[in-house]
Parts: C-alpha cells; sequence; structure tokens
C-alpha cells in the first residue's frame, strides 16, 4: 500500500532558485527592504568602528605614558563618546530592522501561500491525479516554513556578515599587508572546508525535504482510509510502510544534520587557530622590524598588531556566521524550489471565447441581457467577419468519432461517438475501466480529447471557456465532498447567489429536507471533516442538492445514488426524476432501477461502445447488456 507513491527522483535545485526569492522579496517591499538594507549597512559599518577605536585608544595611552595622561584624558574622553554615539546608532538601527523583517517575512509569506493557492486552483485535474495530498500540503507547511527561517534570520545575518568581511578587509590593509595574507590563508582553509561538509549537507537537506513530503503524503492517505486499514486488518503493513518512510527520513535528516554539526566546531577551531596565527606574526614582525606594507603607510607598532589582531577574531567570526547559515539557506532553497515548482506548473489551457450570458427573447430573437431571466445563451463573436451570434443553451451533447487516452500512448476511448438531444437520459454501462466516467470527465474538459469533436449545442467545446461549459454542467459524483460550513452554505456552493429558498426547495427535491429537519440546528448545522457527522446517504443527497439548485440543463450523474440504500433510493428517485425533467442527463450506474427507464443506453467494453439502445431493444437482442442484466442485479 503506497509503496511506489511519491517515489519521484531526487529533485536538483534550480540555479538562480536563491535570487529569485529575494527579487520576489524587494519586488513585494521595496520601500521596507530598502530600509532593511541601510540599517543592516549601518549596524555592520558601526561594527566594525571599534577596531579602529581601540587602535586609536592604544595610540593615546602610549603616548600618555610617556607625557603624561593629562594631555590625552580629553582625547580618550571624545573616542569613548563617540564610541557610545556608534551604539545607540546601531542599537536604533537593530531594533528598526528587527521590527520591520518581522512585518516583512509574515507578509510575504503569507503572500507567497496566496500566490501558491491561487495557482494551484488553475491547475488541470490530471495535476491532482498524479499528486498525493500530503505531499501537496507540504507547500504550505514545511517548505514555507524553511522560508520563514530564511529571510527572518539567514539573509539578515548573511548581508550583515558580508558587509562586516569587506569592512574588515579594508580595514586589514590599512593596517598590514603582511598580516592580512596570513589572514586570508586561513581563510581558503575555512572556505575548502564550508564546501566540502557544506555541500554533503546541502544534498542531505533537499533530501530531507523531500523524505518529509512523502510521509506526510503517507500519513494524509493512511487517516483517508483508516477504516479500510482496520476493516482488512492492515495495521502491521501500513506500520511497516510507515516506518520505511520514516526511516528513510530519519537518515537523510541524520545525515543532514551530522555533517551540519561538524562544521561549526571546524570553523570555529581554525579560527582560534588563525588568532594566535596572527598574533605570532605580528609579534615576530615586530620584533624583527621588517617594513610595513599598509596602505597608512605607518610602521608595525603595537598600536596595530592588537586591533588587527580583535579584527581577526571579527572576520572569522563573521565567516563562520555565513557557514552557519548554509543549512538554512539550504533548507529554504529546497523548500523554495518546491514552491516555485508549485507555482510554475503550466495552468489549465483554456483558448475558448464562447462565454455563456443571460438572455431574453425580444421579437422572435435572443437578446442577452444583464438581468437573471433564468434563460442562457452561447455568446459566440467570430473573428472573420466581428459578428456575435446567439445560440439558445439546450444541451445538445454530441461526441464524434472521440479518440483519448490519459498518457499519449495509451488510448483508453477508441472510436466513440454518441448524440443525447436535449432532455433525453443516456447511461453508460460496463465493466469497471470500460470508460464510462471517462466520457463525461471529457465532457467537462477536465482532459482534452486525441482526436475527433465534442460539440454542445451545435458548438465545439474546444471554443468554449471551460469555466462557462462547467457552469452549464452540473455533476453529482459517487465520491461526496462537502465543505467545512452549514448545510445551507453546503447546498448553495452549487449557486454562490442562490437564496435560503432555493436552497430549501432543492433539498425538498432531493428529499433531503426531511433528515435536515432534523439535525440538530436544522440548515445552519455545521459541517466538517467531510460531513463526518452525517452518514454517507445523508452526505450524497446534500451533493444532490447541490447539484439540483445550480439548475444547469445538463446532468451529470457518476454512481449518484451508489451509497444510498434501497429504501432511500425509492425516495430520491422521485426527486431525481423532477431534476432531470427537461433535461440532458448522463447517467453511470450499476443500478437497473436507475439504468432501465433510460432513453437510450450505451454499453462499453475496453473503450468501445458495443451495444446501444433502450432497454428493451437491447434485451430483445441478447447481446453483452442481455448477460448483464439476466446475470445479476447489479451490472458490475
Amino acid at each position: 500500500m503506497a509503496k511506489n507513491k511519491n517515489m519521484r527522483p531526487p529533485m536538483n535545485v534550480p540555479k538562480g532558485t536563491l535570487g529569485r526569492v529575494i527579487k520576489q522579496l524587494f519586488k513585494d517591499y521595496p520601500a521596507r527592504m530598502t530600509l532593511v538594507l541601510v540599517c543592516l549597512l549601518v549596524t555592520a559599518v558601526a561594527s566594525t568602528l571599534p577596531a579602529i577605536f581601540m587602535g586609536q585608544t592604544v595610540t593615546l595611552v602610549e603616548k600618555g605614558l610617556v607625557e603624561g595622561i593629562d594631555t590625552v584624558y580629553g582625547g580618550i574622553v571624545k573616542i569613548a563618546l563617540s564610541l557610545l554615539i556608534v551604539y545607540v546608532i546601531s542599537l536604533t538601527c537593530s531594533v528598526t530592522y528587527t521590527r520591520t523583517m518581522a512585518i516583512v517575512t509574515q507578509g510575504f509569506l503569507n503572500k507567497m501561500r496566496q500566490r501558491m493557492f491561487a495557482g494551484m486552483q488553475r491547475l488541470p485535474i490530471r495535476y491532482f491525479d498524479t499528486h498525493t495530498h500530503g505531499d501537496i500540503m507540504s507547500y504550505y507547511t514545511n517548505d514555507i516554513d524553511t522560508l520563514r527561517q530564511l529571510i527572518s534570520q539567514s539573509l539578515p545575518n548573511m548581508i550583515t556578515a558580508l558587509i562586516v568581511i569587506v569592512m574588515v578587509v579594508a580595514i586589514m590593509f590599512y593596517y598590514s599587508f603582511w598580516m592580512t595574507l596570513v589572514v586570508f590563508l586561513g581563510v581558503v582553509a575555512m572556505m575548502l572546508v564550508t564546501k566540502f561538509v557544506g555541500g554533503n549537507s546541502a544534498h542531505f537537506f533537499v533530501r530531507q525535504q523531500q523524505s518529509m513530503a512523502k510521509v506526510e503524503g503517507f500519513v494524509e492517505e493512511i487517516m483517508n482510509g483508516q477504516k479500510v486499514v482496520q476493516v482488512f486488518c492492515h495495521e502491521e503493513e501500513s506500520k511497516k510502510d510507515f516506518d520505511r518512510l520514516n526511516e528513510q527520513l530519519f537518515k537523510d535528516a541524520e545525515s543532514a544534520n551530522r555533517f551540519a554539526n561538524i562544521l561549526m566546531p571546524i570553523l570555529g577551531n581554525i579560527g582560534n587557530i588563525l588568532y594566535v596565527a596572527v598574533a605570532i606574526v605580528g609579534g615576530v614582525l615586530m620584533v624583527l622590524k621588517v617594513p610595513n606594507l599598509s596602505l597608512s603607510g605607518l610602521p608595525l607598532t603595537i598600536a596595530a598588531v592588537v586591533p588587527f589582531i580583535n579584527m581577526t577574531r571579527q572576520f572569522t567570526g563573521n565567516v563562520s556566521q555565513i557557514s552557519q547559515q548554509v543549512n538554512a539557506v539550504v533548507m529554504a532553497q529546497a523548500g523554495a524550489a518546491r514552491i516555485f515548482a508549485l507555482m510554475d506548473e503550466e495552468p489549465e489551457t483554456d483558448n475558448g471565447y464562447v462565454t455563456l450570458v443571460n438572455c431574453r427573447e425580444k421579437n422572435g430573437q435572443i437578446v442577452e441581457c444583464t438581468e437573471r431571466t433564468g434563460m442562457w445563451a452561447w455568446k459566440h463573436p467570430h473573428q472573420a467577419d466581428g459578428t456575435v451570434t446567439y445560440t439558445r443553451l439546450a444541451g445538445d451533447v454530441v461526441l464524434d468519432h472521440v479518440d483519448f487516452g490519459y498518457v499519449p500512448e495509451k488510448i483508453v476511448l477508441h472510436d466513440v461517438s454518441l448524440y443525447a438531444e436535449p432532455g433525453q437520459k443516456v447511461a453508460f454501462v460496463g465493466a469497471t475501466g470500460a470508460g464510462k466516467t471517462t466520457i463525461t470527465n471529457l465532457i467537462n474538459r477536465f482532459y482534452d480529447i486525441a482526436d475527433g469533436k465534442i460539440r454542445y449545442d451545435g458548438i465545439n467545446i474546444n471554443k468554449i471557456k471551460k469555466a462557462d461549459l462547467r457552469r452549464s454542467l452540473g455533476v453529482i459524483l459517487q465520491d461526496t465532498n462537502l465543505f467545512t460550513g452549514t448545510v445551507m452554505e453546503n447546498i448553495r456552493y452549487g449557486k454562490l447567489d442562490a437564496t435560503d429558498e432555493e436552497c430549501i426547495a432543492a433539498a425538498k427535491l432531493a428529499n433531503a429536507h426531511d433528515f435536515i429537519r432534523r439535525l440538530p440546528d436544522g440548515y445552519d448545522t455545521m459541517l466538517t471533516a467531510n460531513g463526518a457527522n452525517l452518514s454517507q446517504g445523508q452526505r450524497q443527497l446534500l451533493s444532490i442538492a447541490r447539484a439540483a439548485v445550480a439548475d444547469p440543463p445538463v446532468m451529470i450523474m457518476d454512481e449518484a445514488t451508489s451509497s444510498i440504500d434501497t429504501r432511500t433510493e425509492a425516495l430520491v428517485q422521485k426527486g431525481m426524476d423532477q431534476l432531470m425533467k427537461g433535461r440532458t442527463v448522463f447517467v453511470i450506474a450499476h443500478r437497473l432501477s436507475t439504468v432501465r427507464n433510460s432513453d437510450v443506453i450505451m454499453v462499453l467494453e475496453q473503450g468501445r461502445i458495443i451495444e446501444r439502445g433502450n432497454h428493451e431493444k437491447l434485451i430483445a437482442e441478447k447481446g453483452k447488456y442481455y448477460q448483464l442484466y439476466t446475470g445479476a442485479f447489479e451490472l458490475e
């Protein structure tokens, strides 16, 4: 169970992912991010100034020991006051950028979630058929959280550290080229270690994000199917499957953190060795009176060596600070790559230009209007001559030599042709996998056909905007989906501007009114967890009522009554008959009570229509339908 699901090859993080995050950040918050950069610059510069003040103070103290402390007292006080002002400014900027980044971080994450969700709503059904829901949920939780760490901490720390490094290097060159060369040799060693250890850490952090998504996808799947797991006593197998995925997550996380945790101690010790080396080299150069090479042109004295040693500590500390953020940056890149992969998924294409509009008849002609009249028409602009024609929405559906495959190399529907005139009831029967539901998915344009044509009221459905096409179709599925909200809100989902009276009328039509009245709060009863507080039959009745309130000219019923007991079905059937009256209806059902009164029955086998006709005709032919009918009550 779920052993092969989500077992996609490891994802490589595209180059420029981090840059794309930063670019989007500045695009969303240009003023605030500019303020943050200014504050970070001031804070970083302020952190390097004490080393300069220290050198000046040492020089004054040396002078004071020779000429008397009173001669340099004013200078020392001036340096102390200047340092105090620097610290106050630094503190102000730190508070400002910290508060600003808190606003920016949460605002950016909010915008990213909105972009992901908006993009997800435009994805084709195919995407959700090939990705587990738990994996998709991981985008909104784990992957987004990696960006929070990046924006709120890692980026500001890295920017500050880089500015400090540049400033410190400039000051080092000012004091001494020789000692700066020693520091650079140490930096080379730190970079080599970071490249080796950090590179391995990055690889496993990417794998950790993917393994976590797999675990979440599996848990979500098992939660949804917990009843099935227990009915078939599959608990132990489920535990083994989970342990396998969880063990992989453990291995990836352990490897990532093992490399990450050894990086800082190694860099810290290299920094300590470098600190001692600079002190020794500086002392030796002073003792040997080696000519000093520097931008300042000053001799190498204790006033230069002491601040230089402190700058070495500051330099290595900031290099370590950048290295310390590598793990968070790598995780954020892995998370951002997954987020951008979702946002960059090709949206459902829609080249349609025929729209559905309200209309009325005037002098025997169809005229578009803004008010709701209960009458609809297809508005068809003709690009050739610039004219517009209106076709009354009637529900005439024709499939003309249609071929289709979910993947191009495997065709599942072969040369399917059928027509459904307005008001006709067309039933599809056949074994599971024969292609019954696939045909209804093509009418909805959840998938596009490989060959042939589908016409709706004489119009090729590829020319109709998908939203308008689907608005004209009512769908009742075998698997019901109810949303968190009241019963009334769930019924109104079929028509968002429906009045309470229209919703109640739809519930009565579906024979759901009686059981709704017996609920604790009637139509105001809250439903959660896909209507877990209702029976399966009651949930199906609500889905039928939801379709009824939409009042579409074409209805698609995919096993709509399969979850309703025989007694309830008899009640619902009356409402269904009223609902289907005057409409084109496509029915997929195994119960003969639903099939036998259809105007035409299509018998499918391996993606082909092998028989067609009404119940009496097909029985008389004694073909496949006759075998199904006489073999069992259920057509399966």
